[in-house]
C-alpha cells in the first residue's frame, strides 16, 4: 500500500510518499510498484508541489526489496513484467519535475536500493543498512542497478552486485551511496531541516536543475553545456534572477 501526504513547509508544498507494509519491511509487490509510480508521478505534476518524500513505514525499513514468493513463482515471461514494474517505479523517480529526497529508515536491500539510488538526494538514519542480494538467489541485479557506478564507482558497484553483502550506513556514506548520515534519535527533526533547506531554491530554478542533473548523468558533455547554456538564458525570462539578485543585494547592504 503507498500513503501519500502533501504537507505544507515554509518553503512551500511537500509531498509525502510512504510504502506502508511495515511487518513485511515494506517490500514492494506488483500493485505497490504500480501505486508507487502513479504517486510520484502524480505528485510531480502538481504545480504546486516542490519536492517529494520516499519513505518507509516504521521504523526497520526503507525497502527490504522484492517479495521472496514472487521471485520464487516466476517464469521468464513473468519475470519480464515483474522487473519491468521496477523500472518504471524507479522511472518515475528520475523523470519526476521537482527533486525526490529518499528519506531512509532502515533496511535498503534490492530494488529498494535502486528505487533510492534513482532519487536526487538519499539521506540515511544511522541503522540503516543497504545490499543488493539477487546474486545469492539465482538473479542479476538489473535495470536501475546501473545507476550504483554511477555513486559509488565501478569496483564498490560490483562488490555490491557480486557477493550479494551489506554495507552500514557509515561505509554507505564513505562510498558516496548517500549524501549524509543522521543519529536515529534526531532523524526526523534534522532530516526536516535538509527539506527546508531543499526548498529555498527558486521552484523554477529548481525544476530546471533536475532537468540539467539528469541531463549531465545521461548526454555526452557537449550537449550537456548546450542545454546549461539553453536554461540559463530560459531563467531570465520572467526577471525572477533579477528580482532575487536585488533583494539580495539590498539585505546585504542593511547588514
Amino acid at each position: 500500500m503507498i500513503r501519500c501526504a502533501l504537507e505544507e513547509r515554509p518553503g512551500g508544498l511537500v509531498a509525502r510518499i510512504t510504502i506502508d507494509n511495515p511487518a513485511k519491511l515494506n517490500i514492494l509487490s506488483a500493485e505497490v510498484l504500480r501505486q508507487l509510480a502513479l504517486a510520484v508521478k502524480s505528485s510531480g505534476e502538481n504545480p504546486k508541489v516542490r519536492a517529494v518524500v520516499l519513505t518507509g513505514a516504521g521504523e526497520k525499513a526503507f525497502v527490504g526489496g522484492a517479495p521472496l514468493e514472487t521471485l520464487g513463482s516466476l517464469d521468464p515471461r513473468s519475470a519480464r513484467e515483474f522487473i519491468t514494474l521496477i523500472h518504471e517505479a524507479c522511472a518515475a523517480m528520475r523523470e519526476c519535475a521537482v527533486p525526490v529526497v529518499a528519506r531512509i529508515n532502515g533496511w535498503c536491500l534490492g530494488a529498494g536500493l535502486e528505487i533510492a539510488a534513482c532519487c536526487d538526494l538519499r539521506l540515511a538514519a544511522g541503522h540503516a543498512v543497504f545490499g543488493m542480494p539477487e546474486v545469492r538467489l539465482g538473479i542479476p541485479s538489473v535495470v536501475e542497478a546501473a545507476m550504483l557506478p554511477r555513486l559509488v564507482g565501478t569496483g564498490r558497484a560490483r562488490w555490491l552486485v557480486m557477493t550479494g553483502e551489506t554495507v552500514d550506513a557509515q561505509r554507505a556514506l564513505s562510498w558516496g551511496l548517500v549524501e549524509e548520515v543522521i543519529p536515529v534519535e534526531t532523524f526526523d527533526a534534522q532530516f526536516d531541516r535538509r527539506i527546508d533547506a531543499l526548498l529555498a531554491g527558486e521552484p523554477e530554478a529548481m525544476r530546471a536543475q533536475k532537468r540539467l542533473c539528469r541531463l549531465w548523468e545521461e548526454a555526452p558533455l557537449a550537449e550537456s553545456v548546450r542545454a546549461s547554456i539553453d536554461e540559463f538564458e530560459a531563467s531570465y525570462a520572467d526577471g525572477e534572477p533579477n528580482r532575487r539578485v536585488a533583494a539580495f543585494r539590498a539585505a546585504r547592504a542593511k547588514r
